[in-house]
């Protein structure tokens, strides 16, 4: 059975675990981390935590709906092999950020140290979206919104997701004092440079193409 479903996903066991391993961390984060600090991600995580401050809307399921929504749109360009990948890790990202809702934070409150928390946070989030990329799926859905916003404008992937980033963040100072949205952005340089240095299994020769222009910019 679960020899199937790895095959159907084209997945092993190793990288399974490294996607479900990847999506605990950054769940964890999110709750202990992120949520109690005030100090938010770009993306599809920030826009999470922006309609849980806002309105009180439930993390994992919110997760599921911007991820469906993200994938539906750079659906043309991922391919499915990327598809069913990021489907593992939304399904597990989900999981996890219900079941540490449900627990309640274990970390101290780092609210009043917010540099502290955009290096932990930044560091948690990157390690765990790199394990998740490294097996060429998606932690989120920042990748496929990334791509299509690049392929809709023109624009370097890397601009497209500098854009998303800045929109969300700057959504965020509805509830974010500005001081701390500048530990936000520190937190989201420091998780995007550690994603970089995961290698990154690409799905087509499109993606392929959209990483060239990222590593150019």
């Amino acid at each position: 059975m679960l020899s199937r479903m790895l095959k159907f996903f084209g997945l092993t066991k190793k990288g399974l675990l490294k996607i479900i391993l990847g999506c605990a961390i950054m769940a964890f984060a999110v709750v202990n981390v992120h949520k109690q600090s005030g100090v938010t991600e770009g993306g599809v995580l920030g826009m999470m935590l922006f309609l849980n401050k806002i309105f009180g809307f439930d993390q994992s399921i919110t997760s599921v709906i911007l991820d469906v929504s993200c994938y539906v749109l750079g659906f043309s360009i991922m391919g499915f092999d990327f598809v069913k990948k990021a489907f593992v890790a939304t399904i597990s990202f989900a999981t996890f950020a219900k079941l540490f809702n449900i627990m309640g934070p274990v970390l101290p409150s780092m609210y009043d140290v917010p540099l502290l928390a955009s290096i932990v946070g930044g560091i948690c989030i990157g390690v765990g979206c790199g394990l998740v990329v490294s097996e060429g799926g998606a932690a989120g859905g920042d990748d496929a919104l990334a791509m299509t916003i690049s392929t809709k404008s023109g624009l370097k992937i890397s601009l497209a997701y500098l854009f998303s980033d800045i929109t969300v963040l700057a959504l965020s100072l509805l509830y974010i004092p500005v001081d701390r949205i500048m530990f936000s952005l520190l937190t989201t340089v420091i998780s995007s440079f550690l994603i970089g240095q995961f290698e990154v299994e690409l799905p087509n020769s499109e993606i392929k193409m959209a990483n060239q222009a990222v590593s150019k910019a």
